[in-house]
């Protein structure tokens, strides 16, 4: 395991430094104002959306909006929810730039996934038994279709 060392007092402290230990103390991953900021403006101009149209669906200034396209101010979630209907796109790609494993994008069942996901807690043994399962009625499937 990686030990961290502490910081000395004549290190700057810098928002690099902060994430960081969050990172550490929270087992999270954090998102960077200004990597929010550049997803925004993408996503803003890919729409063909001002700055202003945004300020006003989001309840706020212009400068606002400038300021969390810089780098300078966060969103609120509820701002990231306005934003995210205004765009038509879901709040995880404004968050995580829908950076997503490719078989939890393709599910388009919630279920499907919660039941997937339900099948991973089992042990081993009962997984490998479901997947035979699984792979029989598949293959029964494909054969009727031919």
């Amino acid at each position: 395991m990686k030990r961290w060392r502490k910081r000395v007092a004549s290190e700057p402290y810098t928002a690099e430094r902060k994430a960081e230990e969050h990172v550490r103390s929270r087992g999270k991953v954090t998102v960077s104002k200004e990597e929010l900021g550049s997803r925004i403006r993408a996503l803003r101009q890919s729409h063909g959306i001002s700055q202003s149209k945004v300020a006003t669906l989001l309840g706020v200034d212009q400068s606002h909006v400038s300021h969390v396209e810089r780098g300078v101010r966060g969103l609120t979630i509820q701002q990231v929810v306005k934003l995210s209907r205004a765009l038509g796109v879901p709040a995880d790609e404004i968050l995580n730039g829908g950076k997503r494993p490719p078989a939890v994008r393709s599910l388009r069942s919630g279920r499907m996934l919660r039941r997937l996901q339900r099948i991973e807690e089992l042990p081993p043994s009962q997984q490998q038994a479901i997947l035979k399962i699984l792979d029989g009625l598949l293959e029964t499937h494909s054969k009727r279709r031919t």
